[in-house]
Formats: structure tokens, sequence, C-alpha cells
């Protein structure tokens, strides 16, 4: 197993938008409504090269290569590059709570611990403005939540 990491900064209306988050799913039957069919095109076309965060962590490695951040074979460091992305941001968060560094330094602990155990891990936060800063780490080869999904750099 290994971890990849990602880390995506824009708009809040624009992670917002489902289609851009969720993937298409089973195409509706020929005979759906003409609303129902366009969302799914839309999806379709939209999702596998959208950069926003996926609703599911795993399907980051769905994603293009480019997307990923870094790759890592230890939970450690995987960890520690999320609490790199995390200092760098924290001033600008929304919440004067979530920038404390006692909260921080335990999130890159947690973060440590659940890679260490297979799970992703998916942190979000709100800056100032109408910005929104997520970053995740991803197992990979397998994940637990999608065994299925191939490694992104292979």
């Amino acid at each position: 197993m290994h971890v990849h990491g990602y880390a995506w900064l824009g708009e809040k209306a624009v992670f917002d938008r489902e289609s851009l988050r969720r993937p298409p799913g089973e195409p509706p039957s020929p005979t759906s409504p003409q609303d129902l069919l366009e969302r799914h095109r839309r999806a379709a076309a939209e999702f596998p090269t959208a950069d926003v965060p996926p609703i599911q962590t795993a399907h980051w490695l769905t994603k293009p290569p480019s997307m990923v951040r870094g790759t890592w074979q230890e939970p450690k460091e995987a960890a520690e590059w999320l609490g790199r992305q995390l200092a760098e941001f924290a001033p600008r968060f929304a919440s004067g709570a979530e920038r404390e560094e006692a909260r921080l330094a335990l999130l890159v602990k947690t973060a440590a611990e659940r890679v260490m155990c297979g799970d992703d891990v998916s942190l979000g936060h709100y800056l100032k403005g109408t910005v929104f800063h997520s970053v995740a780490l991803v197992t990979c080869s397998p994940n637990r939540a999608g065994p299925e999904l191939p490694c992104p750099t292979r």
C-alpha cells in the first residue's frame, strides 16, 4: 500500500457543483426525461477531469495522475505533507478555532494513524472570503473503500 496526496483551492460555488464531484453512475434509459439524460451527459463529461474534490474520497484515484500532489510509502510522511498544507493555509481559515496549533497537530497525528489503518483522510476548510481549501490522503493499491480502483500513477 502507498498513499497519494491531493489538494484543491477554489471558489465555494464551484465546490458546491455536485455534477463535478460525483461520478456519473449508470446511464439512464433512452426513454428517461431529457433533464436526467442531460445531467448524466454533463457528469460523464465533467467528472473525470474536474480537479474539484470528489464526494467520495477514494474517487480521487479515478482522476488523472497530474492531480496527485505527492506519493508516499510511509503514512507518517503523508501526514507530514498534510500538516504542511494545513500550516500554509491556516492563517486564512475563516474560523479562528480551526487555526489553533494544537488542533492542527492533532489532525496530523490522527491522519497518520488513520492512513496506517488503511483509511483515507479528507479535510476541508473555508478560507476568508468565498474560498474553500481541501486536502486529502488516499490509500492506494488497494483502497479500502474502492478496492477495484486502479492506481492513477501506474
